[in-house]
Parts: structure tokens; C-alpha cells; sequence
């Protein structure tokens, strides 16, 4: 199946998950799997959060942030990949002057 995310129409989600600023989104849920290119401009968060059901993967696409797993900080930009396994709990932030631009994946488990 092909997943125009281009062709899909941006959502701005503000406070997400309880963050600062906002996320702008383009998503594709079909209840077993939430596949998402987002993107956080300079300051804005992806709150704290659990995945008691579920995991998620997150890949840079450009600029540079960080993850906050478990209370641990990890740095992040382009090529890397953060993994937050089921029952952990994370957050993204931009802290960078440019946008942050990711690709996320929440399977249904």
C-alpha cells in the first residue's frame, strides 16, 4: 500500500500529548498501525507520555532534537532513529533554531 504523505492534508495538533507549541501532522491510522511525518518548528514538544499498549519508532528526517526516555536525554538528527519499546514513556523536543522533521510508527500490538 502507498502512503502519499504529500498528497495528505496537514493537521495542526496544538499541546501534543501535553507539549509546548504545536505539531504539524500528516497521519494514516487504520486501526492497526498510526504512521505519521511530523514536523516541530524551534521550542515546540511532544509531551511526556506512556505506551502501555503499544511502541513507537521515530526516524529523523532533518534537524536536530532530543528524546527524553525514561528520564534519560538522547540527542537526535538526521539518519537516527529513537525506539520506545511498550510500558516506557518518552518525549520529543526541539530545541534547535530550525524545524525538527520525523517519521513516526505506532503498530498496534
Amino acid at each position: 500500500m502507498l502512503l502519499r504523505f504529500s498528497a495528505m492534508e496537514e493537521t495542526v495538533l496544538p499541546h501534543f500529548k501535553g507539549g509546548e507549541g504545536e505539531l504539524r501532522a500528516r497521519m494514516f491510522h487504520d486501526g492497526q498501525a498510526r504512521i505519521l511525518h511530523g514536523v516541530l518548528a524551534p521550542g515546540c514538544t511532544i509531551g511526556c507520555h506512556t505506551h502501555d499498549v503499544d511502541c513507537e519508532v521515530l526516524y529523523i528526517l532533518s534537524g536536530t532534537g532530543k528524546v527524553l526516555c525514561d528520564r534519560e536525554e538522547e540527542p537526535l538528527g538526521p539518519g537516527d532513529c529513537h525506539y520506545c519499546p511498550k510500558g516506557h514513556s518518552h518525549s520529543l523536543i526541539n530545541d534547535s533554531a530550525g524545524d525538527l522533521e520525523f517519521f513516526a510508527v505506532v503498530p498496534r500490538q
